[in-house]
């Protein structure tokens, strides 16, 4: 036998090998299972009716800082607050007698969020802002002062050592450096719960599921998973957004009924397609389900450049005249990057992205390229401008 038909003997079996190994692959994909649709739990869709945080707000003072507080010429109503905080320890200052300069004390506001079924004794966090003039109150401590809820009542009591993220570096020169704010900081634990807000969670024979965003088709499959698991009747639509569902009368079951109903998995409706621009930073997202018809766009930037070259006027000798500078403006208008670039029918977000960046288009630029797009029907999406 020749090299060529030993070759050809040595080709055949590897050719099979080959085509053996492919066919295992093509088998094992076939029988891969699909990757599931995207599911989320029903808590993380909806929230429970009537379960809500309360914000609270109260006024009080920051002592101890260091020179650094409120020019109290400039907001008498820190030295009121301190005056009065005085008289509660039997501390009396003299009418007449020259108001104190404090320099270690701000007047702040305090704001917390009681959250829901928070119990007296229960610890909340707190911010601390200054509203008057004080440059920073980093190392002050917060006197104790009362948080009220929307109906007057005080729901908490807010005390503790400001955390303040912010720095503040000031050189004799004048010169400065500021990172972050430093008027206003944070108090982790600084409240004490002192009442609880009454909860109708326990009296209802029915509880509702409100939608962070309301869609009727997650509406309806959320209506769906709850009656295939737990029986037809169970949950009911109300509408795009609400969702009924009957629970036990007994609280412990009843908790654990919405427990186990919260865990549930659900598929989401698709969201709508939606561009949302924000006009002040250049920001843009752009949906996924985006499209755009055909459409040629093109977008130029136009740019002036307005120079300033003053020249001297020096009057003749003996003249008596005096010598002025006569202004001399150059003022030119250019206009560069005239690009157009086409889309096609039911172009994609990938294709948008694309065509933009090739042009080398700013997110100004594309703003307006979107908004265009819009008036001109091109657009199949809600812009949102923010």
């Amino acid at each position: 036998m020749n090299a060529r038909g030993s070759a050809a003997v040595a080709v055949a079996p590897l050719r099979k090998w080959v085509q053996s190994i492919a066919l295992g692959l093509v088998v094992a994909l076939l029988a891969f299972p699909a990757a599931p649709a995207r599911a989320d739990k029903i808590r993380d869709l909806a929230s429970v009716g009537g379960v809500r945080s309360n914000q609270l707000i109260g006024y009080g003072l920051v002592v101890g800082l260091d020179g650094s507080g409120d020019q109290t010429t400039q907001t008498p109503f820190t030295t009121q607050s301190v005056e009065n905080m005085l008289q509660q320890f039997g501390v009396n200052i003299p009418a007449g007698v020259t108001a104190p300069q404090l320099k270690n004390a701000a007047a702040v506001t305090i704001t917390a969020e009681l959250p829901p079924f928070a119990k007296p004794g229960q610890a909340i966090d707190v911010t601390v802002a200054s509203i008057g003039n004080a440059k920073s109150i980093r190392g002050g401590e917060l006197l104790m002062s009362p948080l009220r809820g929307a109906d007057g009542n005080v729901y908490a009591i807010a005390q503790g050592s400001v955390v303040v993220g912010g720095i503040t570096a000031k050189g004799k020169s004048g010169s400065s450096v500021e990172k972050n704010i430093s008027a206003s900081g944070r108090i982790p634990g600084g409240a004490t719960v002192e009442r609880s807000v009454p909860s109708a969670f326990a009296g209802t024979d029915d509880l509702r599921l409100n939608l962070n965003s309301p869609d009727f088709t997650t509406v309806s499959r959320i209506v769906s998973t709850i009656n295939r698991t737990y029986g037809s009747g169970t949950a009911r639509a109300v509408d795009g957004g609400t969702v009924d569902v009957r629970v036990p009368q007994d609280p412990t079951q009843k908790v654990a009924w919405l427990g186990t109903i919260q865990n549930l998995d659900v598929t989401p409706g698709d969201p709508p397609a939606r561009v949302v621009v924000n006009s002040r930073t250049g920001t843009v997202v752009i949906g996924s389900d985006v499209r755009v018809s055909a459409a040629a766009v093109a977008h130029g930037s136009i740019q002036v450049t307005i120079s300033e070259q003053p020249q001297v006027s020096q009057p003749g000798a003996f003249s008596k005249g005096q010598t002025v500078v006569v202004p001399s403006s150059n003022v030119q208008v250019s206009e560069d990057g005239g690009h157009m670039f086409k889309f096609g029918p039911g172009v994609s977000l990938d294709t948008i992205v694309r065509a933009v960046n090739q042009v080398g288009a700013s997110p100004s630029d594309l703003i307006s390229i979107l908004q265009a797009l819009k008036q001109a029907g091109a657009l199949h999406a809600d812009l949102v401008v923010i």
